[in-house]
């Protein structure tokens, strides 16, 4: 690790967990000057931000800023995730994506130091490296400090390694850190290591904000969600900001256990991971957008609209939240959005949720005509609509049929 001149300040990008607990003093010990920024998104309650405050106090930051960024997650990136409708691989609703806001404001307190030195607690071995790291690239100059993924070469057992680090200059650490690596934010929680890495079930621990089975109340639970323009704007009648609306869902249908799964999949990086997550409100969110989306939009405009969803999601998961075809994909996205407005009723028994009610003026409904009920024109009509539009169909079977092929 190298200095910026005689300046040997450094920002870094700080959680609590154990990664960048071990940060601090390994950069201290460094000659490093550390000052600890605390993205919150609003995933976590007053005495867990008390607790992450006094962490950095307690470990020796010089100075600990923490900011509030549940909106502006709202803004840049669960808006275009719900109106893409899409998970990445079809299994994982993108629960890091703070990464990239916690990166923009490391960077301004860099900037208000008068240092280029950002640090992260990333290993070498997941994605977030990558995410910090190309983000680094888009926002500035700086220069990247990454401890843990310097270490890991020499020390085998990473998170054994820190704690043992830790404990030996008289820091705890706290027992659910020594079993799982666990994120957790306004979008949702993850967990990993332990038995999850090991591909076997994952224990009674590893649980975050959703309710086992036995725990869930015995009423449905029923919520009606309006979209403007694909943006859920209000619950039950009640205008909210994102960030309210995401603590809401978030905290009702937790505890009927909606939003709980776990992903397996490629990782950025090449490897299989494996996590467990959950994440209640973008669930329940994009099971009622979907739900009005395809209601409203042509057949044309949802056979589509998956195809620049994914390739949006593939960019979001990947690292690339600043690459030009990100934003060309979102102005595509909100286009599609004009008439996905209206009010979707939403019901979970526990587990599932389902949209049981649409209202909108855009449903694209016939006054003469119901699916498999009712229509307004003949016979005629319908046979020669089925002639046609399988005529290419029936010249083959009928041309094979002629030659007994």
């Amino acid at each position: 690790m190298s200095g910026t001149g005689d300046n040997k300040r450094v920002v870094l990008a700080f959680s609590g967990g154990l990664d960048t607990s071990f940060c601090i003093p390994y950069l201290q010990e460094r000659g490093w000057e550390v000052h600890t920024v605390f993205a919150d998104t609003g995933g976590v309650d007053a005495e867990e931000r008390a607790y992450i405050e006094q962490r950095a106090a307690d470990l020796g930051a010089k100075t600990h800023q923490t900011v509030d960024i549940a909106q502006p997650i709202w803004d840049s990136f669960v808006v275009p995730l719900i109106q893409a409708g899409q998970w990445y691989q079809g299994q994982y609703p993108l629960l890091v994506s703070d990464r990239y806001l916690i990166v923009e404001h490391s960077l301004k307190r860099c900037d208000e130091l008068g240092t280029r030195a950002f640090a992260h607690g990333c290993t070498g071995m997941g994605n977030d490296q990558v995410r910090f790291d190309l983000t680094v690239k888009a926002l500035g100059d700086y220069e990247i400090l990454a401890p843990i993924r310097e270490i890991q070469r020499e020390v085998g057992e990473v998170r054994k390694y820190e704690r043992e680090y830790l404990e030996a200059r008289g820091f705890g650490v706290r027992d659910k850190v020594k079993a799982y690596t666990i994120n957790e934010n306004v979008l949702g929680v993850t967990m990993s290591g332990g038995e999850i890495d090991r591909w076997e079930e994952p224990g009674a621990g590893a649980r975050g904000w959703c309710k086992p089975r036995a725990q869930w109340p015995v009423q449905p639970l029923r919520r009606r969600i309006r979209f403007e323009q694909g943006i859920a704007v209000a619950i039950d009648g009640v205008a909210m900001s994102g960030a309210a609306i995401l603590a809401q869902l978030n905290r009702e249908f937790a505890e009927y256990g909606v939003g709980r799964g776990m992903y397996t999949g490629d990782t950025t990086i090449g490897l299989k991971g494996r996590i467990v997550y959950e994440a209640p409100a973008l669930t329940v969110l994009a099971c009622a957008h979907n739900a009005l989306e395809e209601a409203v939009l042509t057949k044309a405009q949802n056979r589509f609209k998956p195809l620049i969803g994914q390739k949006w999601v593939e960019l979001a998961y990947e690292g690339f939240f600043h690459d030009p075809l990100k934003r060309d994909c979102e102005a595509f996205i909100a286009s599609s959005q004009a008439r996905v407005t209206g009010e979707v009723t939403v019901e979970t028994q526990g587990a599932k949720v389902d949209a049981i009610r649409i209202e909108s003026d855009y449903l694209l409904t016939s006054r003469g005509a119901t699916y498999a009920q009712s229509a307004n024109w003949g016979v005629a009509e319908a046979e020669g609509f089925i002639q046609l539009y399988g005529m290419s169909s029936s010249l083959w079977a009928e041309k094979g049929r002629a030659k007994g092929a």
